[in-house]
């Protein structure tokens, strides 16, 4: 097999985030030729595209007005997650700053019926807390109206038909949210999910006649379902439900009610779209052809004839499709590059399972190379961030490398993953923390037991939450392991809760524990206090800016492991944030990793 440098592999574009503009003609999008997303336009399948933004930094979304020929997008500044929000006229000309404030986060709240004005929430006035702002489109940030003066983590999910109202949603953990309506001229907010327990609501939009709202839930269930939430009575009735798997996301046209809703089955997404016919049922279209993996972020063109669709795979590069709705024809409108390697090269995985501690079944992809040797193949053990995420059959250019130069690679869901239904994401909570960290020693006993995997040669390597998973599984199981490679880690919860972000220290603590009632245990679990029990060598990547997980972790981990005797690099960049968004950085850091084990393993 023909091996590829690092590079090329990073050099493999994506193309998503699409947004039809008021004709329906033109398809705005975010790709990452130049190294970091910009925006860039197309007229058509797969046209010349005509890049809009020139920045050195990403830019996180981009949205047209539903009438005016020009559009929104947001962007930070060096990773910090201080989002400002930029008006682009069509023409790819004119930019112009609508916040302008570069020490606040500003949270995209969308355009209302004419364009003529957007919501956001912003924690301008305290870091701490989110407010509601409305702005004319004319305007530069100071300008702004604050309709609604919030206390916690607020952000919003649209305009209501009549350009009078908006969706407020507080969102109190990452499984526990609440949504408001608030009228925009009185400020006065009406509650509209009185609950108990925690549930989730997600995927929301407004019903065509505004008296209901259309969501994803899992109000009394395991998994999550499509539901109407009446604006009148608070009742939650079903639309859809989830059965064994999750109802994940939904995207609805208020005018025509066309929708398109997704089930996340193991990972891979299974579309519906058809079209309201009375409040909870629907007359379902032709499902699309589009390639099987996992599709989302769903842009409807005039009068909802088709939508927009971002759609990636194990072995494909992410691309945007449009999807004629009632038909399902499907046809690819972007050609983001594959860098020239052979996409017959890309491994697919195996989906698997295998038996924890407790006798739980466990789900996990695994993919090996096509000639790996028997009792000789190294694996990498890649876990994924949140805790409340789940890794999905995606296209993953380092995963595709390490395939290439011989290594296997395994990533499980452990309990505490999103997409297996709420008990599953519940069992690693508070003081079951470990009981995930179990999960990933039990799923290298199983790969023990693989033929073409040598047990001497398996790799730790995650980030964000997952980097505090690679960090325990190197002090609590220290002899499974052949190198471990943090990247963005948490090394010590309790200065991690100290130090992140102050919109972010709340729903941090409802899942990991409070400082004020969970000190003692949070230090009994956090790596950096169990470093004495490393033997591996380890390498730490970070970013400096890095708003949730300060730098401050990888610092103290790396000087506390070399003072253990134990090899140690670390490498920090200056100018990114929570993980890598720029090309040259991408390359410097999984170039690093490739050479670190390549000494080691």
């Amino acid at each position: 097999m023909t091996s590829y440098d690092f590079e090329r592999y990073l050099n493999v574009r994506s193309a998503y985030g699409a947004s039809f503009d008021p004709t329906g003609e033109r398809l705005s999008f975010l790709l990452n030729t130049t190294g970091v997303p910009q925006v860039w336009q197309l007229d058509g399948p797969r046209a010349w595209p005509q890049q809009s933004t020139f920045y050195d930094e990403r830019v996180t979304f981009v949205s047209w007005s539903p009438e005016r020929d020009e559009l929104a997008f947001g962007m930070d500044e060096g990773g910090n997650e201080r989002q400002q929000l930029f008006r682009l006229d069509g023409d790819g000309e004119t930019i112009t700053p609508l916040t302008a404030m570069p020490d606040a986060k500003h949270r995209w709240g969308g355009w209302n019926s004419d364009g003529s004005q957007f919501a956001f929430a912003s924690n301008r006035r305290d870091n701490a807390v989110f407010d509601v702002y409305v702005q004319d489109r004319t305007g530069t940030g100071d300008d702004a109206e604050m309709v609604y003066e919030g206390d916690g983590w607020l952000s919003l999910a649209g305009w209501g038909p009549d350009d009078d109202r908006l969706v407020v949603v507080e969102s109190h953990s990452s499984f526990d949210r609440d949504l408001y309506v608030l009228d925009i001229e009185s400020g006065d907010i009406e509650h509209v999910t009185p609950h108990e327990g925690n549930v989730r609501y997600q995927g929301i939009n407004w019903g065509p006649d505004g008296d209901a709202l259309y969501l994803v839930t899992d109000e009394g269930a395991d998994t999550m379902y499509l539901a109407r939430l009446d604006l009148e009575t608070y009742d939650i009735e079903l639309v859809e439900e989830g059965g064994s798997w999750n109802v994940d996301g939904c995207a609805l046209d208020e005018d025509s009610g066309r929708l398109v809703y997704s089930r996340n089955e193991d990972g891979y997404t299974e579309l519906t779209v058809g079209e309201l016919t009375g409040e909870t049922t629907i007359r379902e279209f032709p499902t699309p052809n589009l390639p099987h993996g996992i599709a989302g972020g769903v842009s409807f063109g005039p009068d909802a004839e088709r939508f927009a669709i971002s759609v990636t795979g194990s072995a494909s590069a992410t691309n945007v499709y449009v999807v004629e709705t009632k038909t399902g024809e499907a046809e690819r409108w972007t050609d983001a590059s594959t860098a020239g390697l052979p996409t017959d090269s890309f491994v697919r995985p195996k989906l698997v399972h295998f038996e924890s501690f407790d006798g739980r079944s466990i789900p996990a992809f695994f993919s090996v190379p096509e000639d790996a040797s028997a009792g000789e193949t190294p694996v990498i053990v890649d876990i994924h961030g949140g805790p409340e995420s789940q890794r999905r059959p995606s296209f993953n250019p380092v995963k595709q490398y390490f395939l290439n130069r011989g290594y296997a690679y395994f990533e499980p869901n452990v309990r505490g993953s999103s997409g297996y239904g709420t008990e599953y994401t519940h069992l690693d909570d508070v003081e079951k923390r470990m009981d995930s960290v179990a999960d990933v020693e039990a799923g290298v006993e199983w790969l023990h037991d693989q033929r073409a995997v040598d047990p001497d040669r398996i790799v730790a390597m995650g980030g964000s939450y997952g980097g505090f998973m690679v960090l325990a599984a190197l002090t609590e199981y220290p002899d499974l392991w052949a190198a471990g490679v943090d990247v963005v880690g948490i090394a010590n919860f309790v200065t991690f809760l100290e130090n992140t972000g102050d919109w972010r220290r709340e729903l941090r603590e409802a899942e990991y524990g409070s400082l004020e009632d969970d000190r003692d245990f949070l230090e009994s679990i956090s790596p950096i206090n169990n470093i004495h029990e490393i033997e591996a060598p380890l390498l730490v990547l970070h970013g400096e800016n890095d708003p949730r997980v300060p730098v401050g972790e990888a610092e103290q981990i790396a000087e506390e492991a070399a003072e253990q005797g134990v090899p140690v690099e670390k490498l920090v960049f200056p100018d990114e944030g929570h993980g890598f968004s720029k090309l040259e950085n991408r390359i410097e850091a999984y170039t690093k990793t490739a050479e670190f084990l390549e000494q080691y393993v």
